[in-house]
Formats: structure tokens, C-alpha cells, sequence
């Protein structure tokens, strides 16, 4: 329901209840009312008169010169406040001029200085990283073209230094930077430049660029400098590219060769020293060998001179069972011999080698017959050899 809605009221429901008039029912202040006041008070503090048809003021209607004193007063104050008191950021500093020339430069926080035109202040921005960036073609140390496309990084560290020593900073850092990589890229080569060299090449031109700026002693600080671009010129970018991809392939085949070093030498390594090892082995197995004959060569001359004729008998008995040890072929007495023997049929008959078979024995003889045997009997001398 509206707010004026009749029996609304506060006795028993009705009267009008609009917001914007008093309690009283009254209706709210006219606005060219209000500025009309504002008016008069101001003709008042300036000395003028009021309405005329009111008689509230002089018949003059200007204004005096108290308030027109009064007013310039209140103008000036403000305007001196205005321009004296100054709040510097803390990621700023205030260079203060007086007349044109530097004084002191203000801290962040609250600071006052003299009105303008006696005092000026300049705020600087000594937190912000600035950028500056620039590309061009520039020539190398083996006469090549060469187009480049750098940035640097850098920062105002000396605010009073940075807008006074040097009549356009941002220009000058410009034209040193791109100075600082000419001279770099002209001691040079190409390929150096292409490949490998690039971040050498930042890193010279960095430091030769901040002796330059330190020259000039602009109140900057050079934070980095970055090759954004390393190209040849695009007329002769295809050459260029086959080269490089060819350096890649030698690249490539080197360390393949060198992978395929690596495992073979090892294992060719392994098999020299194998084959040392036994080449050492077997010549220590044949001096040994030859050692052991040699000592029982020295004992068996040892025997022989002590007793030649057992001596020679004994090894001339050796040497005749390992002849006939190695032979397939068997010798026995059957003629005056009753004992039985057992023929390996079954070795010999496959062709293979008969195993030593043990001489035969003497036959068995009684002691009678023995004795009734002479010693040069035949059958005594074979019984003498088979013992």
C-alpha cells in the first residue's frame, strides 16, 4: 500500500504517513531554496548585502574587502596544503626540485615540502623491472650476416641520477645495449653464434653493457640480458639449416660410434686378458712339466750310478709294459703253461683299444721239479722273467 494511502494514519489507521515530510506533516526543504541560502551566506562573508526587497543588506550590493581577504586567505591555505604535503609509495622515491635544481630525494611516507613554484617533486618508480627491447642485423666476426632480436632487463636504482645525468635514459640504455651487442657478435664466428655460443653471448654483452652504463652513470641497474632471437637472414636461412641439420648428423654418428667403442673394446679387453691368462696358465703347466721330468730324470741317474744293472733292468721292464699296454696284442706261453685265460673278444672285436691286460704268470711248478731244474733251463729263465 502506498505510504500516503489515506487511514494510515496514527490514530486509529488513517492520515498520510509520507517519509519525506516531517512529523508534522510538513513537506521537505526546496532545493533552489537551499542554494539561495548558500548564496546570501557567501554574499555575507564577503561584505555584500542581502535581498533588497528584504532589507536585510547594504544598499551597495558588492562585496568588501575583508571578505574578499578572507576568502584569498582560505584559497591560499588550501592550495598550500595541496602542494606541500606529499605521500610517497613505498615502491617510490621523491626527487625534490627547488627552482629547477635537485635537492633531496624523499623516503616513502609522509613528507612536506615547500608550494610549488619554490618546491617541485617528482616521483620515480625504483621497484619496477623495467624492459627494452630491439632487434637488427649485425655482422660477424667471418663476415656473416646475422639477425638478432635481444631484451633487457633493467631497474632505476638512482632516481635524482636516473632523470638528470642523462637527458633520455631509456633511448641511451637502447643505443648502448645494441652498441654492446655489435661488438660482441663482431669477435664471433657464425657458427659459434648459431649453435652453441648463445648464452656465452648474452653474458658477454651483459657485462660489457653495464660497464658502458656505469660510464654514464645513469642510476640503472641491469638486471638480465636475454638472446630472444639467433637467426641467419632469410635468404640464406635454407643453407643454413641443411648445414645445421648435417652438424646434427655428425653429431648423431659420433656418439653412436663412441656407444659402439664403449661395448666393444670392453669385451675385447676380457678376451685379450683371457687369452693371457691362459697362455700364462699353460706355460706354467709346461715348466711345470718339464721341472718334474727334469727332477725325476736327476733321480733316476741317482739310482744308476748307485746301481746300474737293477737300474737299467727296471726301466727297461717299464718301458716294455707301457709299450705293451698301449698294443691290442697279447703274449703267453701255452706250452708249458696250464692256467686259463680270459680274452676281452668283446673289446677287441668292436674295434676298440684293448685294455692293458697284466703279464702272464709263471707257471706253477712243484718244489721237486723245482729243484731238478737247472738254471739253464728254459722253462727256469721264463719263469725267472714272468717273476
Amino acid at each position: 500500500m502506498p505510504w500516503n494511502e489515506p487511514g494510515r494514519g496514527s490514530g486509529g489507521g488513517g492520515g498520510d504517513r509520507d517519509p519525506w515530510k516531517g512529523g508534522n506533516g510538513q513537506q521537505p526543504p526546496d532545493l533552489e531554496e537551499v542554494f539561495a541560502n548558500v548564496q546570501r551566506r557567501l554574499k555575507k562573508i564577503m561584505g555584500g548585502g542581502g535581498d533588497s526587497g528584504k532589507g536585510g543588506g547594504s544598499a551597495s550590493g558588492g562585496p568588501s574587502f575583508a571578505g574578499l581577504l578572507i576568502l584569498v586567505g582560505v584559497l591560499a591555505a588550501i592550495w598550500i596544503a595541496w602542494n606541500s604535503i606529499h605521500i610517497i609509495d613505498e615502491s617510490e622515491r621523491g626527487v625534490v626540485l627547488r627552482f629547477g635544481e635537485y635537492t633531496r630525494t624523499l623516503t616513502p611516507g609522509f613528507n612536506l615540502t615547500l608550494p610549488r613554484p619554490i618546491e617541485e617533486v617528482l616521483k620515480v618508480n625504483v621497484s619496477q623491472v623495467r624492459s627494452l627491447e630491439n632487434a637488427s642485423r649485425m655482422l660477424t666476426g667471418d663476415e656473416n650476416l646475422i639477425d638478432l632480436g635481444f631484451a633487457v632487463q633493467y631497474r632505476v636504482i638512482e632516481p635524482e641520477k636516473f632523470l638528470f645525468n642523462v637527458q633520455v635514459p631509456e633511448e641511451s640504455l637502447g643505443h648502448a645495449a645494441d652498441s654492446a651487442m655489435r661488438e660482441i657478435v663482431g669477435t664471433n664466428n657464425m657458427d659459434f653464434i648459431l649453435e652453441i655460443g648463445r648464452g656465452q653471448i648474452a653474458l658477454d654483452a651483459q657485462a660489457l653493457l653495464i660497464e658502458i652504463i656505469d660510464r654514464y652513470d645513469s642510476g640503472i641497474e641491469i638486471l638480465s640480458f636475454n638472446l630472444q632471437e639467433v637467426r641467419p637472414p632469410a635468404q640464406v636461412r635454407s643453407a643454413f639449416d641443411d648445414v645445421v641439420r648435417a652438424r646434427e648428423d655428425q653429431i648423431r654418428f659420433a656418439n653412436e660410434a663412441q656407444a659402439y667403442a664403449n661395448q666393444e673394446i670392453p669385451e675385447a679387453r676380457g678376451r685379450a686378458a683371457r687369452i693371457l691368462e691362459e697362455a700364462q696358465a699353460y706355460r706354467e703347466s709346461i715348466i711345470a712339466q718339464a721341472t718334474g721330468e727334469a727332477d725325476r730324470f736327476s733321480a733316476i741317474l741317482e739310482q744308476y750310478t748307485l746301481a746300474p744293472e737293477v737300474t737299467r733292468e727296471r726301466i727297461f721292464l717299464e718301458t716294455l709294459e707301457t709299450v705293451y699296454g698301449r698294443s691290442a696284442k697279447i703274449l703267453m706261453d701255452v706250452s708249458d703253461s696250464n692256467n686259463m685265460f680270459y680274452l676281452p673278444l668283446d673289446g677287441m672285436g668292436s674295434g676298440g683299444r684293448a685294455q692293458a691286460m697284466p703279464p702272464p704268470p709263471a707257471p706253477l711248478m712243484a718244489p721237486s721239479e723245482q729243484s731238478r731244474m737247472s738254471p739253464t733251463d728254459p722253462r727256469a729263465r721264463r719263469g725267472r722273467e714272468a717273476r
